[in-house]
Formats: structure tokens, C-alpha cells, sequence
């Protein structure tokens, strides 16, 4: 018997189809009453007059949130059988267990009314086919809505309140632990806290994450992680985890709150984005025993940004690397005023190509790195020069406390894993010989376990045999080092002392950048802004590929022209330019003899009188004789011999190309000069 005028033998003649559902994987477990009354909906179903045969449940979708339709199988289940008719009545304890999205929840309105499917909560029947069912049915849809926004927003708010004060549990990193009391603690381990603190020191000594990882990979040294269980465990480091403790500012005693932001996707998806530094929402700072001061951190995010290479951001510098062009991360295009890179496809050069990339418009300059370096190093050696610093007496001293830090923390590796020795033949001395499944698992732990403390203890003893036999130097280059500043110049080329990046380090540690602009083929213009603003200009010469690219061509050329006509040799008119400031195309600061002759031949200033008069051979026409007659160049006559379409052999006694002198000989070259001859033999 049917409790409800709405039902009819139709919606009978069909399924009924309950859908249950729990917004969380906790829900399930814990309420347990709102599960029992969703399925005591089937009784409803059976009052409503369906037989029991004829009542489905679908709750695959427990543990699963309503806000989306994206991962629930049994709504999408749902909504299919009822756009296939085979649902009379869908039934549900209340709406917001179908759906708290509009967007989900008036498509299944729209699929309803017109497949004639009812819907019922504990509330009633409702007819999505008629005005005042989907009315009634659109509100309910709209407050479940509201409802989600309104319980989330006042979740965040108590959570957002209770991080303001730093009281918010979160979870720790390693080295931190939250006693029962809520004090958060230093881990009691020693040896995490040591090996923590090693990793700050140490980057801030070679100011690289990746170099930091290349050190403890060579003491072989392991790092503290947590387990996905929150137990301790030691792994070989790696630059995500090194990372994650360098960038985790609890180790700076700050909790944070807001270090991420999460959205979606229009599929559904979540989609987690790390905030950059100094974004973050909520920074509340000495709530935690700190490991480096907060000045510290700021420190170590600044030098980690600086390290990322965005050249085309202009944002950063990136970490001096191996590569021949020394300013590299600092060096600046005077003529749009973007960070430029460097390129080593056709020798070290410094290239502008933002503008390119963004747009498509060639590049800005191309500009060779070994001028602008030359500039540079012997600036930086001035600026350098005035400084008296013992530098050997603090890196000796530096080299100790790095070295005694490392035997530490190898000595507390061996002490750990000698306990773990322990540990593993405890265990193995305790198992049931007969049992040799375990008994052999146990004993296999223990051999790992001793070959361990052995590389350990062999590292150990290692490092104390250096510490105890400290590096020497040549009395020369402690000499150097006792007066870097006056005598960086010569150690400034030896590789074993300084390498290529170390170079770039130094640079980078007096000059804030480099700003090139060429103001002609020849010319460019450097500038030099050091540390604190003061800066320094200079115009350099670089190399071209050829004469008329010169600045000066056209000077030079009159003056070569006029005093070769004086009769002056080629090696004074050289010596003459060279003083003048003038230089060749591919000899910066120097003219060669070479360029005044070319020139000067090329005006037909002879100093021989061979040189005027080619050679005659009685008979016969050479290619200088030849050439003027028709109207080309030698190169052209020259071109036409090496490519195949004149075929003549030299004469053996004179060297010389050498063609009848005959009108015939003109002729045929007319016509191959034209085109209607192809090939030419003689």
C-alpha cells in the first residue's frame, strides 16, 4: 500500500534505488548511527509499496565527499540507470547525500523528471517533473550547498584562529617532537640534531644545495628522515630532502601556516602550489626551539633563490658554474636592459635573446665574452689590491672545524650503528635455531649490519689520519694567500688552486653587475657597478669580421693611402695607426703590416715594380691578363677552375693558369659568362 499520491503503477513497475554515502573514510568508522539510518531506508521503500526483490542499494561512494561528482562511481552509477528508465524512485536520507554541487545536482533533477523518476527523503516524496517538486527539490539542492560553504568556512575559521596564536598541531619535521603537554622539543637524538645543524653550516659555507649533497655523498654520511609512519629512519641524502630542510622555517623556531595554496582543477582535481617566500599567511616566530636564527633562514632562502637560474626573469643569478665566460648571472644588456646568457656554440659569447623569445624579434647584441672578461678581472684585481687580508690563517682554520665537524658526525654514525650490531644479535641470539626461516632473516640483518659499521668505522679512521696531517703549501702560494689582495693576480690562473667557479664566486663578491652596450661593430660599451653603487666605464675594442666593419675604416684607409704615397713601409704605417688608437679587424689595440698591405695593394700602391706588371708569357694570357678583357675578377675566373666548369691544368714550367691568346679565348669565355656555354675546356 503506497503512502503517497505521487506513486503510481508505473513507478512500481520499476526499481527502487537507495544511495548512501559518508563524506569521509572517518564518517564510516565513527558514525555509525547515520549509517544504520541510511539503510533503513529500504523499510521506507517497502511502506512506499515496493517489494523487497525490487530494492537496490548503491554505497560504493562511502568515505567519498559530495562537493564533486569527479571519483564517486556509485553517483555516476545513479545517474546512468536513471537515464536508462530503470529507476522508479530514488531514494536518499537526504539530499546532500546526493549531491552538494548545483552543477551536479539540477542535471539529475532534469534527468529525473523527464525519465518520470521520483525522489525521497525522509522528508517526503518529491516529483521532479512538476513545478513544485523541482522547486522544493532546487532549495534543498542550494542549502546543502550553502550548508557545505558554511560548516567549511567555519572550520577554517576555528583552524586559522587557533594558527594565529601558533597553537595549531601540525605535523613536525625531523629533529622536532611534540611531547604529550603540547611543548614542542628538540629531538633527544644527538646525532640528528648534529647532523642538521651540518647541513646549515654547510651550506652556508659552499652556498649550494647540490654541493651540499656532493659533500655528504663524499663522507658518506646519511641524513634522518621520517618514515610514512612517523618512525626515524637514516637514508642516503638527496637534494629534495636537503631541501626540505633548508627551506622548513621551524628550524628557525617560526610556525607558519599557509606555506601552500590548493585549487581545482575544472575536472575536479586538487591541485596543491607552493607560495614563494614572504607569502605565506600566517608566520608566528619563536614557537619552536630554533636551530639557526631567523636572520639565518632569510639568509639561506635568499642565496636558494638566487641559485635558481632565471635568466630570462631577470630574478636571479644562478650558481657560478663551469663554463669559460666568467661573468655569467651578471651580466646586462645596455640596449633593452634584460639579464643576458651565455653561449659557447661558436666560442663564449654573451647574448641578448629575451626580446626574442617573447616576441620573435632578433636578438638585441651578440657580443664576444673574452674582451669584456679581460676588462673585468684586472678592475677587480685594482679594486682588490688596496685590501690586506690573511686569508691563509682563516681557511686553515675553516678547513679544521669543517673537518672536526665531519669526524663528529662520523663518529656518531659508528656509534649508532654499533648499537644496531647489538641490537641485530640480540635478535638473532634470541630466535628458535629450529626456525630457520626467521632465523636466516635475522642473521642476514646482522651481516648487513656489521659491513655498515665496517665502511663506517674504515671513513672514521680515515678522516682522523687527515685531521691529524693537516695540507701544506708551497712557501710561495702561502705567501700569496698571507697578501690575497696584492697577490691574487698570480694564483688567479693556476686551476688546482682556483677553479673556474671559485673565479665567479670571487667576482661576484665585489661587483653587483655588468652592463655591456655596443655602440658600434668595433666598440662596446662596459660598465661596472660594483658593491654599494660606485661604478666603472670604459670602451672597449673587439674584433670584427672584416675591415669596413672598423669604426675607423674610412679614417684608416686615407691615412694607409696617404702615407704609403709618401713611400713609408708598411711596418711604420702599422706603428703609426697602432699609436693613433686605430687596430685590425681581428687584432684588438694593434694594426698589422698585414691589414696597411691589403689595403694598400687594393689601391694599386705598389712598392716593387714587379707587382704592377704581371707576369707575360709570349702567346699566352694568365688570369690577372685575362680578367680586365672580360670584365671580371681573378676570383671569378679562380671560382669557375675550382668548381669544375673551366678545365685547365698549370703550366709545369711557370706554375701558371695560362689560355691561347687568341679572340677565340675571349669568346668562348663571353659566352660562358652568358650562360650559353656550360663548360669550358682548354
Amino acid at each position: 500500500m503506497t503512502t503517497s499520491e505521487l506513486i503510481t503503477p508505473s513507478h512500481l513497475g520499476r526499481k527502487a534505488l537507495i544511495y548512501i554515502r559518508q563524506s569521509t573514510p572517518q564518517q564510516v568508522l565513527t558514525n555509525q548511527e547515520s549509517l544504520r539510518l541510511q539503510y533503513a531506508l529500504r523499510l521506507k521503500a517497502l511502506e512506499l509499496g515496493w517489494q523487497t526483490n525490487d530494492i537496490e542499494i548503491i554505497d560504493s561512494d562511502l568515505g567519498q565527499t559530495a562537493a564533486v561528482a569527479q571519483n564517486r562511481e556509485g553517483f555516476k552509477e545513479v545517474v546512468s540507470r536513471v537515464t536508462l528508465g530503470e529507476i522508479g524512485i530514488l531514494l536518499s536520507s537526504e539530499v546532500t547525500r546526493l549531491s552538494r554541487n548545483c552543477s551536479d545536482w539540477y542535471p539529475l533533477l532534469d534527468i529525473c523528471g523527464y525519465r518520470h523518476c521520483l525522489i525521497a527523503d525522509r522528508d517526503g516524496v518529491y516529483d521532479p517533473a512538476s513545478t513544485n517538486g523541482r522547486l522544493l527539490l532546487g532549495l534543498k539542492g542550494q542549502l546543502s550547498e550553502f550548508e557545505l560553504h558554511t560548516i567549511r568556512s567555519r572550520l577554517t575559521a576555528g583552524l586559522l584562529n587557533k594558527a594565529q596564536r601558533g597553537e595549531l598541531a601540525l605535523r613536525l619535521p625531523i629533529g622536532l617532537l611534540r611531547q604529550a603537554d603540547g611543548q614542542v622539543v628538540k629531538d633527544p637524538n644527538l646525532e640528528v640534531q648534529k647532523r642538521i645543524e651540518l647541513v646549515f653550516g654547510t651550506f652556508l659555507r659552499v652556498k649550494s644545495a647540490c654541493k651540499v649533497l656532493r659533500f655528504f655523498n663524499e663522507q658518506q654520511l646519511d641524513l634522518p628522515r621520517l618514515d610514512p609512519f612517523g618512525a626515524l629512519i637514516w637514508k642516503p641524502p638527496k637534494t629534495a630532502s636537503i631541501l626540505s630542510i633548508l627551506k622548513n622555517p621551524a628550524y628557525a623556531g617560526a610556525f607558519v601556516y599557509g606555506r601552500s595554496t590548493t585549487s581545482r582543477t575544472p575536472s575536479g582535481k586538487s591541485k596543491t602550489k607552493r607560495s614563494p617566500f614572504g607569502q605565506w599567511k600566517i608566520m608566528v616566530p619563536n614557537q619552536y626551539p630554533a636551530y639557526i636564527r631567523w636572520e639565518t633562514f632569510e639568509q639561506i632562502q635568499a642565496m636558494l633563490q638566487d641559485n635558481y637560474a632565471e635568466y630570462d626573469r631577470n630574478q636571479s643569478r644562478g650558481v657560478p658554474r663551469p663554463g669559460t665566460a666568467l661573468l655569467h648571472g651578471i651580466v646586462y644588456c645596455g640596449e633593452c636592459g634584460h639579464k643576458m646568457v651565455v653561449q659557447y656554440k661558436t666560442g663564449p659569447e654573451y647574448q641578448c635573446n629575451f626580446l626574442r623569445q617573447q616576441y620573435q624579434v632578433p636578438v638585441c647584441q651578440r657580443i664576444p665574452a673574452q674582451p669584456v672578461d679581460d676588462f673585468v678581472v684586472p678592475a677587480f684585481f685594482q679594486a682588490l689590491s688596496p685590501v690586506e687580508l690573511d686569508v691563509y690563517e682563516q681557511s686553515l682554520k675553516s678547513q679544521t672545524e669543517i673537518a672536526q665537524q665531519v669526524q663528529h658526525a662520523q663518529a656518531q654514525q659508528v656509534e649508532r650503528l654499533r648499537y644496531q650490531v647489538a641490537l641485530a644479535q640480540h635478535q638473532y641470539n634470541q630466535v628458535d635455531p629450529a626456525n630457520r626461516l626467521v632465523a636466516a632473516e635475522l642473521e642476514r640483518r646482522w651481516e648487513a649490519a656489521l659491513q655498515a659499521l665496517q665502511q663506517a668505522e674504515e671513513t672514521l679512521a680515515q678522516q682522523r689520519r687527515e685531521l691529524s696531517s693537516p695540507p701544506s703549501l708551497p712557501p710561495e702560494l702561502k705567501a700569496a694567500f698571507l697578501q690575497i689582495g696584492q697577490r691574487l693576480p698570480e694564483i688567479w690562473n693556476q686551476e688546482e688552486i682556483l677553479s673556474t667557479p671559485h673565479k665567479k664566486a670571487l667576482l661576484r663578491c665585489l661587483i653587483e653587475k655588468v652592463v655591456i652596450h655596443r655602440l658600434a661593430p668595433d666598440r662596446v660599451q662596459t660598465r661596472i657597478v660594483w658593491k654599494g653603487g660606485a661604478t666603472t666605464t670604459t670602451l672597449l675594442t673587439i674584433t670584427v669580421g672584416s675591415f669596413k666593419r672598423l669604426s675607423a675604416s674610412n679614417q684608416i684607409e686615407a691615412t694607409i693611402l696617404e702615407l704609403s704615397q709618401q713611400g713609408e713601409s708598411d711596418e711604420d704605417i702599422a706603428r703609426h695607426l697602432t699609436n693613433l688608437g686605430h687596430s685590425s679587424p681581428k687584432k684588438p689595440h694593434q694594426v698589422l703590416p698585414s691589414t696597411v698591405k691589403f689595403i694598400r695593394l687594393k689601391h694599386r700602391i705598389f712598392q716593387k715594380r714587379s707587382q704592377s706588371h704581371p707576369r707575360h708569357i709570349p702567346g699566352c694570357l694568365t688570369i690577372p691578363q685575362l680578367a680586365p678583357k672580360l670584365g671580371v675578377t681573378a676570383h671569378w675566373i679562380y671560382h669557375l677552375i675550382h668548381s669544375g666548369k673551366l678545365q685547365v691544368t698549370r703550366d709545369p714550367q711557370t706554375g701558371l693558369y695560362l689560355f691561347p691568346d687568341q679572340p677565340e679565348t675571349l669568346e668562348k669565355f663571353q659566352q660562358l659568362k652568358a650562360g650559353s656555354l656550360h663548360n669550358l675546356r682548354f
